[in-house]
């Protein structure tokens, strides 16, 4: 398992556009998952330790962004053939128990990670309104193991800066985790 960090924010970056499908049984385009102020587009997966250890916490602060007017995805980019937990069967089963306020998209050729730049699980693009980058940084300061409960919101308080500005901060902490496991070409 490799462990890597995103790279530096690129402020301005315009967002792709994707048709995916969901575990909801729909297909889901970026203008759906758009919010008044902003989208959320995170890569996530069901078997990396990294999104494990804070999944509540991914649920928690996109549901409470909803109220800033930021919308939320997550997409699973990974081979599931490499990883049988990162199944399009068990990402309806962890959407679901986790009770996801976001659609749960399979990227299954990968080109839409490959657009955005995605590297690993979790990695975060955050937008805002003109769809333009704001924040490329981490949730918080958890790595494979959940920080404490009051550990500083990074995620959260860059996409209400989002919200409120159009702008995220100008110091980020990049994300870490578990590569994306790519296809073999």
């Amino acid at each position: 398992m490799v462990s890597l960090q995103t790279p530096v924010c690129e402020f301005g970056k315009p967002a792709v556009d994707f048709r995916l499908p969901g575990v909801d049984g729909r297909e889901w385009t970026l203008d759906d998952c758009m919010g008044e102020k902003g989208v959320l587009v995170m890569f996530i997966c069901n078997h990396c330790p990294y999104v494990k250890a804070v999944l509540d916490r991914i649920v928690r602060d996109a549901r409470e962004l909803q109220a800033y007017g930021i919308g939320s995805v997550a997409i699973m980019s990974n081979d599931p053939s490499l990883y049988e937990e990162d199944s399009f069967e068990n990402m309806k089963a962890i959407a679901e128990r986790m009770d996801f306020p976001f659609p749960y998209l399979l990227d299954e050729t990968q080109e839409v990670a490959k657009a955005y730049g995605a590297v690993c699980t979790p990695d975060f693009f955050g937008y805002n309104a003109n769809r333009e980058l704001q924040y490329r940084g981490r949730l918080d300061a958890s790595r494979k193991e959940a920080a404490p409960p009051d550990v500083r919101r990074d995620l959260f308080e860059a996409m209400k800066q989002v919200a409120l500005t159009g702008k995220g901060p100008t110091e980020q902490i990049p994300s870490m985790g578990c590569s994306i496991k790519w296809r073999d070409e």
